[in-house]
C-alpha cells in the first residue's frame, strides 16, 4: 500500500507558491539604446519569456516628466497581458524632469516640431517591427498626459498601428485628421474633471473624428482630474499646486478596458 505523507500547511503552501511562480509570467525587461538623427535615446523593453513564439507589440508613449519608471511599469504591466511592451523614450537619454518648468520646456520641443516628435515616435515604431517576437505582428500604442497626444498624432498621421489610446492626454491639434488617413483604433481615457482637457476641447475632437469619418471610443471617468493613472500625482499636487490626482478606480477599469480592446483588436 502507498504511503501519504501529511504535510505541515505551511510547506503545502510554499509549494503552491513555488509552482504558481514556475507556471506564471517570467518578464524579461532590457534597456534598449537606440537613436533618431543623431539624438541618443534609451527606450525600455519587456516580454513574458514564458511565453512562446511572436506576439504583437504596444509602444509607450511616457508623460511630459520623460522615460520614468511609470513608463516602464507599463511596459511590465504589457508583458503580462502577453504582449511586448516598448516604453519609448521621446527626449534623449537621462532627460528627465524634476520641476514642472523643466517637463514643459521638454515637451513643448518636441510638440512644436512635428518631424521630432513623428520622427522619434517612428524610430520606437521600426525597432519593435525589427525585432523578432514582433517582426510581421500587429502594434498597438498607448500614451499618458503627453504621450496620449503624441499617439493620437501618429493616428492622425496614418500610421499603422491597430490602436491607439490615449490616457489623459490633450486632444487638441494643429494637424487635424483626414478623411480615409486614420488606419487605426483610437481610444481615449478622459477624467471628467481635468481642467486641462475641457468642454471645448473635447467638442473640436468630436467634430474633427467626425468630419474624418473615424471610429473611436471616448471614456469619461466621473470625478476624475488630470494624471489620474499616476500613483505619484497627488504628491505633485502638493508639492507645485498643479490640478492633478491620482484616482485609482479611473486607472483600474481604464486598464481593464485597454487590455480586453488590445486583446480584441490584436
Amino acid at each position: 500500500m502507498r504511503q501519504i505523507l501529511a504535510l505541515p500547511a505551511l510547506a503545502l503552501l510554499l509549494i503552491l507558491n513555488v509552482a504558481l511562480a514556475e507556471s506564471g509570467p517570467a518578464i524579461h525587461a532590457e534597456q534598449v539604446v537606440y537613436e533618431h538623427n543623431g539624438v541618443e535615446l534609451t527606450g525600455y523593453l519587456a516580454y513574458d519569456r514564458a511565453l512562446d513564439g511572436p506576439r504583437p507589440g504596444v509602444i509607450v508613449v511616457h508623460e511630459w516628466w520623460g522615460h520614468d519608471e511609470n513608463a516602464q511599469r507599463r511596459a511590465e504591466m504589457l508583458a503580462e497581458a502577453g504582449y511586448v511592451g516598448f516604453a519609448l523614450d521621446m527626449y534623449g537619454t537621462g532627460k528627465l524632469a524634476e520641476h514642472p518648468s523643466t517637463a514643459r520646456e521638454f515637451a513643448t520641443a518636441v510638440r512644436t516640431d512635428r518631424d521630432v516628435m513623428m520622427g522619434r515616435f517612428e524610430a520606437a515604431e521600426a525597432l519593435l517591427r525589427e525585432h523578432e517576437l514582433t517582426a510581421g505582428q500587429p502594434l498597438a500604442a498607448i500614451g499618458y498626459c503627453f504621450g496620449g497626444s503624441v499617439v493620437l498624432e501618429a493616428a492622425r498621421a496614418g500610421a499603422d498601428l491597430a490602436m491607439v489610446a490615449s490616457f489623459h492626454g490633450a486632444l487638441n491639434t494643429g494637424n487635424p485628421a483626414q478623411p480615409d488617413t486614420v488606419k487605426a483604433d483610437i481610444l481615449v481615457f478622459n477624467g471628467a474633471e481635468d481642467p486641462m482637457v475641457p468642454a471645448e476641447q473635447i467638442a473640436d475632437f468630436r467634430e474633427e473624428m467626425a468630419a474624418a469619418g473615424v471610429l473611436y471610443t471616448f471614456v469619461d471617468f466621473a470625478g476624475a482630474t488630470h494624471s489620474f493613472t499616476n500613483p505619484g500625482a497627488d504628491a505633485i499636487a502638493e508639492e507645485f499646486g498643479m490640478p492633478v490626482g491620482y484616482d485609482e478606480r479611473a486607472d483600474r477599469d481604464s486598464w481593464n478596458w485597454l487590455v480586453a480592446y488590445l486583446n480584441d483588436r490584436l
